[in-house]
């Protein structure tokens, strides 16, 4: 059985290294090289696809059974969409931030050509002296752009830059670990699972433990975009780490594994959450079983791309989800001990 019991510096570690690097959906490829360099550290032969998938292979103690994990690196962002008269920057989204919480981010621009650029995203409306609307401007996708931190005046000096339409913007996760436990981050969904899943690994080599069966772990690159797992491996369980749900008419914590039994695709296939619920109850792992309405993970997607596979989610409660996220040490352990009962280390 996995020993976790010394591993919040580990584990935390790992999801700073994941969550300072810039990866919206379509921008991945350094998350990727980092985390496949985490894996291959820890001694797991690795793979990716030809969409930029993270494929981990951790051979099983015995056959009959292909096993599945996946939790994604992807991110939420922002794409320049155009370029103004003065010398902003106009944008799109790339998956589904919450605009209103963007007022006032620092981030950065990457060019094609390789350059990066400091800049802050803002209302058009953004001096309370000036603007009579300032408070009350909408903060949407149209009424927001970059300010670059660059002597700028005009569409002609920002293409002098090399900025164009098309390149990334990504805004700062403003990572932090409390003394009390807490991870406070943009991203936690889902590079705290992801962080939870290779410390997992770690552990488990270091302890000399392998999963009852062969399992792929996938860390994938366009969940939230919608089809992170249409290009999945072929396997007969699928279990996504995803982050677990905290708020209105839910029972989860911070604190604790949430289980979903349904979210906006339906129900996730009953044999393996009641065996999850089943694993936690008798073996002390605190968690929650809850139903997401607004929420979907790469199992649907993999199950609408006709994978015949059963499928479930799991993963640490997550507070204020596409904004400014925090979960807890306590939630994060009990996920990466739901996994290793489920697999079966030993």
């Amino acid at each position: 059985m996995l020993n976790t019991k010394n591993c919040r510096d580990r584990l935390m570690d790992a999801a700073k290294r994941l969550l300072a690097v810039d990866s919206p959906s379509g921008f991945t490829h350094n998350a990727v090289e980092t985390a496949e360099h985490m894996a291959r550290l820890a001694g797991y032969e690795t793979r990716r696809t030809n969409k930029g998938n993270l494929i981990i292979d951790v051979p099983g103690r015995e056959g009959g059974k292909e096993i599945g994990l996946c939790a994604h690196i992807d991110t939420l962002g922002l794409m320049v969409r155009s370029l103004t008269g003065d010398g902003m920057l106009k944008i799109t989204k790339v998956g589904g931030p919450l605009l209103p919480t963007l007022d006032g981010e620092y981030c950065r621009i990457y060019t094609r050509g390789g350059k990066v650029y400091t800049g802050t995203i803002l209302s058009l409306s953004p001096a309370v002296h000036v603007f009579e609307d300032a408070a009350t401007r909408p903060r949407e996708e149209k009424e927001l752009a970059v300010r670059i931190d660059e002597k700028v005046k005009s569409r002609e000096d920002v293409e002098a830059l090399g900025i164009a339409p098309g390149d990334f913007v990504c805004f700062d996760p403003k990572t932090e670990v409390t003394d009390s436990g807490f991870l406070k981050s943009r991203f936690i969904d889902d590079k705290g699972s992801a962080a939870c899943l290779l410390t997992l690994l770690d552990l488990a080599a270091e302890q000399g433990l392998r999963p009852r069966y062969h399992t792929q772990v996938c860390l994938t690159v366009h969940e939230e975009v919608g089809h992170g797992g249409a290009t999945l491996p072929v396997v007969d369980e699928l279990l996504a780490v995803d982050m677990g749900c905290v708020g209105d008419d839910l029972s989860c914590t911070e604190y604790q594994v949430s289980i979903c039994a349904k979210d906006s695709n339906g129900p996730y296939d009953y044999g393996m959450v009641s065996r999850l619920v089943e694993l936690a109850r008798d073996n002390g792992v605190d968690y929650a079983v809850d139903i997401y309405p607004r929420y979907g993970s790469d199992v649907a997607v993999a199950w609408c791309a006709g994978m015949d596979a059963r499928g479930a989610l799991i993963g640490p409660g997550v507070h204020a989800s596409h904004g400014m996220e925090r979960t807890h040490f306590d939630g994060m352990k009990a996920t990466i001990d739901l996994v290793g009962l489920y697999l079966d280390l030993a």
